[in-house]
């Protein structure tokens, strides 16, 4: 198996974070042009903004959370050599699960459903995990 594989979630995993990146610019113009925002906070106080904008922020910072780890461990793979049909399998799962978990809490926002994906995302970096530690050993 070509190692070089393992970049294309990490890319994906990239692409969801600009995505929301312009997600989050689009929700805040459309914010400030419906005059939702209170503009003497919302330099510093999050709760100047409306929920809409809101959910799409947060999402915008779970993406430098997670994904962080994911990242590391994709490297680390690659460098170990140990990228295979498993570890691949789980980083696609693992990407998967974000861009519907992205999906969901900037749209529905149903809890239960978000905190099944993050358990699936952070059960398949579990997995990548054990992959790099035990290329390691």
């Amino acid at each position: 198996m070509e190692p070089q594989l393992i970049f294309w979630p990490v890319l994906a995993q990239i692409a969801l974070t600009i995505f929301m990146f312009i997600r989050i610019a689009i929700v805040k113009a459309r914010s400030l042009k419906a005059g939702d925002v209170d503009l003497s906070r919302r330099a510093l106080h999050p709760d100047a903004w409306p929920d809409y904008v809101l959910q799409v922020t947060n999402n915008v910072r779970n993406q430098f959370e997670m994904p962080v780890l994911f990242y590391v461990l994709a490297l680390g793979l690659w460098a170990l050599g140990e990228v295979n049909v498993a570890t691949l399998a789980l980083a696609w799962l693992y990407v998967v699960s974000r861009v519907a978990h992205a999906y969901i809490h900037t749209g529905s926002n149903i809890v239960k459903y978000r905190l099944k994906l993050f358990q699936l995302s952070t059960l398949a970096l579990v997995g990548l995990f054990v992959f790099a530690v035990r290329a390691m050993l």
